[in-house]
């Protein structure tokens, strides 16, 4: 036996499925975060950690600084948690602590 849908009724069950399937897209946000790299003990220690950051997906630009032995990472939340960012730090021999939060564009 052969039923006939409709094609509303198709319409409305695709654009049913397609809601669902991007519906975290639309609450990701891009975020930036501070985290407190004290470890760093020369000058090459920043660009060991900045590659090691940059190599997470997700994360967009990231800014290290041996004088303030901060890494300041901008990133996609639908992609990363900032867990994932601390680890990458500490598999290259960085412990880091997340030292501020900040919605992107807003002042940091």
């Amino acid at each position: 036996m052969k039923t006939r849908v409709s094609a509303h009724a198709k319409k409305l069950v695709l654009g049913s499925v397609l809601v669902f399937a991007f519906a975290d897209a639309a609450f990701a946000a891009v975020r930036t975060v501070a985290l407190s790299v004290p470890g760093m003990s020369c000058e090459v220690c920043p660009i060991t950690v900045r590659k090691a950051l940059e190599k997470v997906p997700g994360v967009s630009r990231v800014t290290v600084s041996f004088r303030k032995k901060e890494a300041v990472v901008t990133f996609d939340d639908a992609r990363t948690r900032i867990e994932a960012l601390e680890d990458a730090t500490f598999e290259a021999g960085y412990e880091s602590t997340v030292k501020a939060l900040a919605q992107e564009g807003q002042a940091r």
